[in-house]
């Protein structure tokens, strides 16, 4: 994963546009009185692409009724679907401990990274030179954007907590309490440990020339460096909690471009020309194995070409599974769900599957304790 370089734990659930808080993207908080942007519907005529299509990965087929997902200690390649329900964990249960949530926002004013921030007016258009990349007009604004804390009950003060950090996070005052329900209850049952999540807003927009698509698209540590810099130590400070430095302690999720392999990045970087299609492309494949664990799922009919790019490199099934074969052929920890059924988002996967990927991303974890 490219924005978290010291994490060891990735859960890229992806595609999955607003994994954790809602199936649309929330963006920078809009100002008071403005209008929600209407929530985007399915692209129509994606088609359908079958798991057992040439050069996709060899998958375990996963009859089980309903609801069932394959063992939670399995790694390798399934299919799931195409009927889901939601697991129990995603439901608050009488007795379970509840974390605190809290929320704070941060001015692109006062941060240095991503001071300030860039907007289009218009999609960018395909460069006659470099067909990888796109001409796009920007403009830059200023922003602000909501950080959403989970403090688990069984937090002690002054210890170091291991620490997901997801990314399109809510906006302020709607906190969307769907994932803290689901890690109360996965603590409580001692299946994950007891972790502080920090949920981020992104800068707004999406995709080329839009913040958004600057801070998860590029293929650069700046974003990381921002929320180590940034925004980890306002946590702490706001809430006088500690978080671990030890990587294994470390976990990141995203989805849509916060979890992408294809090729969105903007502006063009000679270094890695084919933006996020590199990792499966050249850059796992030819770097040595790092301590990674990665859970990854994707939609049959997740997006293909989505815009004016014809590079070959937008295919978001084509990405995953090429993804899953290079972590296989490296010998890496990972899951990979193949979602039948399920569109950009994977809306009516995303509640069966996530307790089991986030008990399965921290199997085996262990705190330091020096």
């Amino acid at each position: 994963m490219k924005y978290l370089i010291t994490t060891l734990r990735v859960l890229p659930i992806v595609m999955m546009a607003g994994l954790v808080q809602s199936t649309g993207l929330q963006g920078a908080d809009a100002p008071k009185g403005a209008k929600e942007a209407p929530k985007k519907q399915e692209r129509p005529g994606v088609p359908a692409r079958p798991f057992d299509a040439p050069g996709a990965p060899k998958f375990t087929r996963f009859d089980g009724k309903p609801g069932a997902n394959p063992p939670a200690d399995a790694n390798g390649d399934f299919v799931v679907g195409p009927e889901y329900v939601a697991a129990p964990e995603t439901k608050a249960v009488a007795g379970v401990p509840q974390g605190k949530v809290e929320q704070f926002v941060m001015d692109s004013k006062d941060c240095k990274l991503f001071n300030p921030g860039i907007a289009r007016k218009v999609f960018g258009t395909p460069d006659p030179k470099n067909p990888k990349t796109l001409i796009v007009e920007t403009h830059n604004i200023d922003y602000k954007r909501t950080i959403t804390v989970y403090i688990p009950a069984q937090y002690v003060p002054g210890t170091a907590a291991p620490l997901l950090v997801t990314h399109d996070g809510p906006g302020f005052g709607k906190p969307d309490m769907g994932l803290p329900r689901i890690l109360d209850n996965l603590i409580a049952q001692k299946r994950i440990p007891a972790l502080i999540a920090v949920m981020i807003a992104n800068g707004g927009g999406d995709a080329q020339g839009h913040e958004r698509g600057k801070e998860y698209d590029t293929m650069s540590g700046l974003f990381a460096e921002f929320i180590q810099n940034e925004v980890l130590p306002l946590v702490e400070k706001n809430y006088k909690v500690k978080i671990t430095s030890d990587p294994d302690g470390r976990a990141t999720m995203g989805t849509s471009s916060s979890g992408t392999f294809v090729n969105q990045q903007w502006p063009f970087n000679p270094e890695t020309p084919g933006g996020a299609w590199d990792f499966h492309d050249k850059l796992i494949p030819n770097s040595e194995p790092k301590p990674i664990r990665l859970y990854m799922a994707v939609g049959d009919r997740d997006l293909l070409n989505p815009n004016v790019m014809r590079d070959g490199m937008h295919d978001w099934v084509e990405a995953n599974n090429r993804m899953a074969i290079v972590l296989k052929a490296k010998g890496y920890q990972y899951k990979y769900l193949y979602c039948l059924n399920s569109g950009h988002g994977i809306g009516n996967a995303r509640p069966q599957i996530l307790p089991d990927a986030l008990e399965w991303l921290w199997k085996g974890y262990e705190p330091k304790t020096r």
